[in-house]
Formats: structure tokens, sequence, C-alpha cells
């Protein structure tokens, strides 16, 4: 059974803030006491979170809704009602995070510890201890608590590895990851073995260190999907070094040349920054016969490739024999040292390490929107207008009048008489109906 999950979609719902409390204050020789009501709590928010323990996103499968919990209501004698702790979610290091709805990355979680707010809770309704006046010294009025964001997230998990093992299927690849390093990845002989990356930490005799990652293999067309190119080329995106084995023990002596082309234009295709990556050649497979002649006809068909800019370096390992094996590891190692360590946000512009609201441009949004059922019945609507209803406590008249003054503001009024409201018509906001009175 395949445990290994690196792609998922998930709900997340930040709390409602408390609702704000209409009291006043009743004390002996007190006359008149003014208002006394607290405001309510923060909701809590939802927030990811990088546990170097986890290495998948199998916790996913099970577990996809996630809803914090809502703040306290405000209190009597302008007490504030607690605020709801947040909801942390652990992800894996390498985790990127898509706003469903808008399609935009919002978050990158790459650096131990790192923490992305993904739906903010709700602040508390104000009590009445705000709305006091000198018209108005002893008023009702009090807020709802605000809604939390509510998003629809893909959590997609893209390994950090160093160096990363690229090639087509049955090249040596988890042979190699099991040789230099701790790993037991599934070794057999057939093509795709591997179905999902492997991971291996390489530990060099000078001290040096590195991690590796062995792919699964491409094919012709799995840029666009075909056998498990996708499941593959995600993950190579954050490998420094590639290491591009390349078999040598074919029948014929030209199929090494066909392969190293075919899989260059794979990541070309998937993209071209993927070519600028240092690349080693690894000629696999030398303990085999043909091999020797292979290896050389394959080095003059890349001589006479006048469509390289500059030839590759070529490296002959055996695995099984672990011919040249450590001299690539050194050389592997020699080529990180001079190599940059990975930069997400130069790769892509849109991947940020800190919360920005995941939704579209609100500027030119309306501030509410108006339709009309087909029972005669007029709906309003528009996120602005539904969060002021939400924290309009309508069991108060007061707040409700309120409410229709802000209505009014916002030019409703206008708007459903330039529509063709009649006097006496219902107008419905989610659930709540009124009647229109001019």
């Amino acid at each position: 059974m395949n445990m290994f999950v690196d792609q998922i979609k998930i709900e997340v719902h930040a709390g409602k803030g408390g609702d704000g409390m209409v009291a006043f204050r009743r004390e002996k020789y007190v006359p008149n006491g003014g208002p006394a009501g607290g405001d309510g709590g923060r909701g809590g928010s939802i927030i990811l979170k990088v546990d170097e323990g986890l290495r998948t996103l199998m916790d996913f499968r099970y577990h996809r809704i996630f809803k914090a919990k809502n703040g306290g209501n405000g209190m009597s004698k302008q007490m504030t009602g607690p605020s709801a702790e947040d909801t942390i979610i652990a992800v894996p290091q390498g985790t990127t995070v898509r706003d469903l709805d808008t399609g935009e990355i919002i978050g990158d979680l790459v650096e131990k510890d790192q923490e992305l707010v993904v739906a903010k809770g709700g602040r508390g309704g104000r009590g009445n201890i705000h709305f006091a006046s000198a018209k108005n010294p002893a008023p009702e009025i009090a807020e709802n608590g605000e809604p939390g964001e509510d998003h629809y997230l893909e959590l997609e998990l893209k390994m950090l590895a160093d160096v990363g093992l690229i090639g087509f299927p049955s090249v040596g690849k988890s042979t190699l990851l099991s040789v230099v390093t701790g790993a037991k990845p599934k070794i057999a002989a057939y093509e795709f073995t591997t179905l999902t990356p492997n991971l291996g930490m390489v530990m060099l005799p000078d001290g040096r260190d590195f991690a590796m990652a062995d792919m699964p293999g491409l094919i012709e067309g799995a840029s666009k999907g075909i056998g498990l190119g996708l499941k593959f080329l995600r993950h190579i995106e954050r490998t420094r070094v590639l290491l591009h084995l390349v078999d040598m023990s074919s029948e014929d002596p030209h199929q090494a040349i066909e392969r190293y082309r075919q899989i260059n234009k794979e990541l070309a295709n998937y993209d071209p920054e993927l070519l600028k990556r240092p690349q080693i050649v690894v000629a696999t497979k030398m303990d085999l016969p043909n091999s020797a002649d292979n290896l050389a006809a394959f080095k003059a068909d890349l001589v006479a490739d006048k469509t390289l800019e500059k030839q590759p370096e070529i490296f002959p390992i055996s695995a099984v024999t672990h011919q040249g094996v450590q001299q690539l590891m050194q050389l592997t190692a020699d080529l990180l040292d001079k190599t940059p360590a990975f930069d997400s946000e130069n790769h892509d512009k849109e991947l940020v390490a800190e919360y920005r609201a995941a939704a579209p441009d609100k500027k030119d949004e309306a501030d509410f929107t108006i339709t009309k059922d087909e029972d005669g019945t007029w709906v309003l609507g528009g996120e602005k207008l539904i969060r002021l209803f939400k924290m309009t406590d309508l069991t108060h008249e007061e707040s409700q009048l309120r409410f229709a003054r802000q209505l009014r503001h916002m030019g409703v009024d206008d708007a459903l008489r330039a529509k063709g409201v009649q006097d006496g018509d219902l107008v419905r906001i989610e659930k709540f109906v009124f009647e229109f009175i001019q």
C-alpha cells in the first residue's frame, strides 16, 4: 500500500469572535448607572506550522476539515470575553499552500518551525460601553462577533533535497541511493519500481553531508502527466544539483543519447529553469557487458550534438560493485559547495513566506448586491453587507435601527429605489426578512 501522500485538499474555518454584551451598572448607592457591557473575545485562527518529523501529508487523508473555537461572549461589569486558542496544524517541511478559490499561492513552508496563518479568527463584538454618547447615555446596542475566515486549500509537498536522482525507469537510481545512504528503497528488475520519492542522507568521511532524493522514473510525455511524471517533477523543483543517471547496458548503442535527450526535454517542458541547475551525467551499470562500448558511443554522440551549449561532465559508476561511487559522492559534495542554496522566492515570485489574504483584490468589488427572487422578494448580498449583518445584534431595537442607518449610508435604499422597489415589498438578507418602507 502506498503511504506517501504529497497532495491533499482541506477546509479551514477560523473561529467567530465573541458577541459584545448589553449590560448596565446596578450597584447600590449608584443612581443612573451607565452601560457596562464588555467586548467579546477574539476567535481562534488556523495556523500551519512546519514539523520536521513529518515526511508526508498522510495525516490529512482522514482529517480534512479543521475548525477553530469561537471567542467567548462579553460579560457584565465591562469584562471582555476570553479569546479562543489558535488551532495549530503540523505540516512537513516543503509544503506549498494554494487557495483553491483564487488559485493563488499564499505560502511556502520551508523553514524549521515556520508558521502560516491560513484563516484569521474574527474579532470580538463591542459591548454597549462603546456606544454611549451625550445623546444616548444608556445605549442598548452591542455588536455580534466578526465571522472567522473560511478557506478551501490545497497542500502540496515538494520534497526538500540537495541532490535529485533523475533518469528513465530502472537505470539504477534506487540502487545508488541504497548504497550511499541508509535508505531502503524498493529495488526490482522491472520498470516503475519506485512509485514515490525516497530520501536519504549521504555522510562523507570528511564530515560533509547532504540529502539525496530518488525520484520516480521519467518517460516521454512526463511533463504532460504521462506515467509518474508530475509526481516526480514537483519534487525536483527544490533540488540544487541533479545527477542524471543513464543506463549503459543496452543492446542499442544509441539508446543512451536518446534517453538523455528525452529526460532533458521533459525537464525543459515542465520548467526551463531546471536545465540551469548543475547536472552530472552518471553512466550506470558499467559492470555489465557492452557498457564500455556504449559509453564510448554515448560520448561520441554528445560531441556530435551541436545543440548542446557545453559538454556535460560524465562519471561512470557501478552501484553493484561500488566502482566510482565514493568518488561521485565527493564530486557531488564539491559541486554543492559551489552552488547557492535554492531560493524559492526567486524561482517563483508568487511564493511568499508569510501570510497574505487569500482573496482577490476587492477595490473594485461592490459593497452590496441586489437581486430578486421568483416570488418577488428582493435579496441583498455582498461580502461587506453580510459582514455588517452578521455583526448586528437583532435582539435589540436600537441595534436594528443602527443597521438600517448603515444600509442607508452604504446607498442600499437608493439602489433599491432605482431597481423599482415599492413600499411594502419584502427584502431578505440571508434568512432575515423585513418590509421596505419609504
